[in-house]
């Protein structure tokens, strides 16, 4: 695991682009930790095993510090510049993390687009909105309801009080059942 390691961390260090890494790379990677950590806490803190053994993780943990902190400002940079995210290219960790972000970029470009082309809604404060109660079926990212406020990213089961719209648009989706109507 340490080559592996290895050969992430410079493949990022020294080109622009992301690097691949496999789905299950950050899960193999707390193991390796883990079993370096217990390896050193068995030896006797004397021996040249038990040296060798702390030197590595001191490594291991330099090289992951840096190694997500360049990935995360490459992520960040792309999203950023509005190129693709590479998508193929990320752990199943990133991916489950930047999947409701990135639902927030294209939202706000959304937004973005409609203000410059002057096809924002306007909103009627005057009178309140309808609301209802919707237990979430599947895993929703984070959307703009109709009263313009942020809501979510949902987990499967919550349950949650939205906007009558957004609730209607989720049920048709099969994403949320809507449970009670509030006025």
């Amino acid at each position: 695991m340490y080559n592996e390691l290895y050969n992430a961390w410079q493949f990022e260090i020294d080109n622009v682009e992301i690097g691949n890494l496999s789905l299950d790379f950050y899960s193999r990677l707390s193991d390796y930790i883990t079993c370096l950590r217990d390896k050193n806490t068995q030896d006797n803190k004397k021996t040249v095993n038990s040296v060798l053994l702390a030197h590595e993780l001191t490594h291991v943990n330099c090289m992951v510090q840096e190694l997500l902190f360049t990935r995360y400002n490459k992520l960040i940079n792309n999203i950023d510049n509005e190129k693709k995210l590479p998508v193929g290219a990320l752990s199943f960790e990133e991916r489950k993390i930047f999947s409701p972000f990135l639902s927030f970029v294209k939202e706000y470009q959304l937004f973005k687009k409609n203000l410059l082309d002057g096809s924002i809604l306007k909103i009627d404060n005057s009178k309140p909105q309808k609301r209802v109660i919707l237990r979430v079926l599947k895993d929703v990212p984070a959307l703009m309801g109709a009263d313009m406020k942020s809501y979510g990213p949902f987990l499967l089961e919550d349950i949650v009080s939205l906007p009558l719209e957004n609730a209607e648009l989720l049920e048709k989706q099969g994403l949320g059942k809507v449970v009670e109507l509030i006025i």
